[in-house]
């Protein structure tokens, strides 16, 4: 993939960071039509991949997706993994806290879905919603059972930095142990979000994805996008980068999220198990065997 497109795309990391600062349109016009085939010719490597990864059994792979609503998660996850094998890949979206997540660190919930090696596991919205959800809103602290918020969920600076610090920890240690972290901020306009959630009103087959809350959370852009903006500054690091991806035109999103999603893959240097000369050999055993049945 093209080099400086790739660093357009991406929040440096130790820089810091506006949501502002990044393109919601696409950053070069490329034709709707071969969009799409290179799509399907993305699905069919990741497909090939996968099949690999699953074999050789060594590392999974993290896919996290965040963005405000109406961004277009739903349907790039849905085009861009349409290939992959169910077995070796699951998606997982994150609601509010239950009663029993609520009981445990923040973190909790988040490693009891972590893909298996050989796996891929895909998370639509994730720990995120941690540093996000919780500073526009910052009461929600106080049904976190956290020591400290007990009346007050007035968080500091020092609050924020720590989780940062934490997420920072956590991905660095997921990725030393073998999963690789491939984090995207799809990027919506306010005029493109607001004619999406127009066309869930008006689309009776679209009814069924709108909710009052998501006009509501609407009216809290700003805030939202500082937090976007301080996510993307203390949580792009080196061995977890966060992409910023235009969404105003899907396609073209998900042209280039499945661009990226390969790239990594195919620096993994993915290959099937080598046979132990004793494997080999049962195999030997195992066609005389079957030609005899012939």
């Amino acid at each position: 993939m093209d080099k400086k497109l790739i660093k357009k795309l991406t929040a440096e990391p130790g820089v810091k960071h506006r949501v502002s600062d990044f393109s919601t349109v696409p950053l070069s016009h490329i034709d709707k039509d071969k969009m799409k085939r290179s799509i399907n010719k993305g699905v069919s490597e990741l497909q090939s991949l996968q099949n690999v990864l699953y074999a050789q059994n060594r590392y999974s792979v993290l896919i996290i997706f965040q963005a405000l609503d109406a961004a277009g998660k739903d349907g790039t996850i849905r085009h861009v993994m349409s290939g992959v094998n169910p077995q070796g890949c699951e998606v997982t979206s994150f609601k509010q806290p239950s009663t029993e997540e609520l009981d445990h660190d923040y973190l909790w919930r988040i490693s009891r879905k972590l893909p298996n090696r050989g796996h891929i596991g895909i998370f639509n919205r994730s720990h995120y919603e941690d540093v996000l959800v919780t500073r526009v809103h910052p009461e929600i602290l106080l049904y976190n059972q956290l020591p400290g918020f007990y009346k007050t969920a007035q968080a500091d600076r020092k609050f924020w930095v720590k989780r940062y610090r934490q997420i920072n920890d956590f991905e660095r240690y997921l990725t030393e142990n073998g999963t690789l972290i491939i984090k995207f901020f799809l990027n919506v306009s306010r005029p493109e979000q607001l004619k999406r959630f127009q066309e869930r009103l008006d689309d009776p087959t679209k009814n069924w994805k709108f909710s009052e809350s998501d006009i509501k959370e609407g009216t809290f852009r700003d805030e939202y996008m500082k937090a976007y903006s301080d996510i993307l500054s203390n949580t792009s690091t080196v061995h977890a980068p966060w992409y910023v991806i235009p969404a105003d035109d899907k396609w073209y999103m998900r042209y280039i999220v499945c661009r990226i999603i390969g790239m990594h893959l195919k620096k993994l240097k993915l290959h099937y198990p080598e046979l132990t000369p004793e494997k080999r050999a049962g195999l030997e055993k195992a066609k005389e065997m079957l030609d005899g049945m012939k």
